[in-house]
């Protein structure tokens, strides 16, 4: 085996409910999950008739992705020869660094951020290099500038960011973007908050930006991702990329969950609404400090020292957050938003916790 495939540290995914359960001692439907960012509502209605009604699944899906490119071309605004969909965003991450990084090679990556951007840059061989967000968890320019090296190949932004809910300004994307290298803008948070880097892709032939179904749309299950990118850079990758590697059910799924837009986005109106409830909520809890999110979560600083215990008792009344347990976050904990009497539970159990 390779050395740097054996060192590698699992990425740690979410559990399903019934491992929680079970965890908890709590019957599953008792349970409240919100540490993965999910759409607490589901998918469109339309999906699930698509799904049942669809009579070719016995055939391949189309290599070249004709109907889905089309599609999604509409919906990021941008040419058809410019999109490349991915069985989440996450194989398209994996695609380009397998086009750009190889062993002793790096990526610069603002931390806190998305833990899938350092694994699968550990993957090909590469690392990332960590260049600290500053006290407000913004990003720090000229480090991240600074930290660049001749083995750089990859700069990665998150807008929101995940875990910490916050957007990154049109001029610090042009600064990063002038370097030279590829830069990745992640916007799998983008209907929660309206903000988008689309309208540089004509300035910048370095600029991806990547979008995900997982989120608004409550297609997590089916996997299923877009990337907006160069023409040249979206051939390429066409090229690589495992011929039917988005199903046939995720396509569908996509293309009826499309026909619901206005539908979906009453439903992402919701979610907003109901973050803003529950910020004004935590707000009013001692000891806890929920930092302002324009994403579909909110990361919470609990009493210092005292992450795990909080974590651990939450997880007791049968509330799974998203908890990082060293490091920077060892004293925060994300909660995603989910139902009105989810956070009912999730600030009265915080208000325990921390009192």
């Amino acid at each position: 085996m390779l050395p740097h495939i054996q060192a590698l540290e699992t990425y740690q995914g979410v559990d399903p409910m019934e491992v929680m359960a079970e965890r908890a001692g709590i019957a599953p439907d008792k349970i409240i999950r919100l540490n993965g960012n999910e759409n607490p509502y589901g998918p469109s209605p339309n999906v699930a008739a698509a799904l049942g009604g669809y009579p070719n699944f016995n055939y391949y899906p189309d290599p070249d992705q004709r109907t889905l490119r089309r599609v999604l071309s509409g919906y990021m605004n941008v040419e058809p020869e410019r999109i490349v969909a991915g069985n989440g965003s996450d194989e398209l991450i994996d695609l380009l660094l397998r086009m750009y990084v190889g062993i002793g090679d790096n990526v610069i990556v603002p931390s806190p951020t998305f833990g899938m951007y350092s694994f699968s840059a550990g993957i090909c061989g590469g690392k990332a290099i960590a260049v600290e967000r500053d006290d407000n968890f913004e990003i720090d320019l000229e480090a991240m500038k600074a930290a660049i090296t001749p083995q750089s190949k990859i700069i990665f932004l998150t807008s929101p960011n995940n875990p910490t809910g916050n957007i990154v300004p049109e001029a610090q994307t042009r600064a990063l973007l002038d370097t030279g290298l590829i830069v990745v803008m992640d916007e799998a948070y983008f209907e929660f908050c309206g903000d988008t880097a689309i309208p540089l892709l004509a300035d910048y032939p370095n600029l991806v930006v990547l979008r995900t179904f997982s989120k608004w749309a409550g297609l997590a299950g089916l996997r299923i991702g877009v990337g907006a990118m160069d023409p040249e850079l979206a051939a390429t990758m066409m090229a690589m990329k495992p011929p039917y590697n988005v199903n046939l059910a995720a396509e569908v799924a996509l293309i009826s969950s499309l026909e619901d837009t206005p539908g979906l986005l009453v439903r992402v109106k919701q979610i907003v609404d109901e973050r803003d409830r529950m910020m004004q909520m935590l707000q009013q809890v001692p000891n806890l400090t929920p930092w302002p999110s324009r994403a579909n979560f909110i990361l919470c600083q609990v009493p210092e020292g005292r992450g795990q215990e909080v974590f651990d008792g939450l997880c007791s009344r049968g509330i799974f957050l998203r908890y990082w347990s060293s490091g920077r976050l060892k004293d925060y904990i994300r909660t995603s938003v989910g139902l009105p009497h989810e956070t009912d539970a999730v600030v009265a159990a915080f208000a325990e916790l921390c009192a």
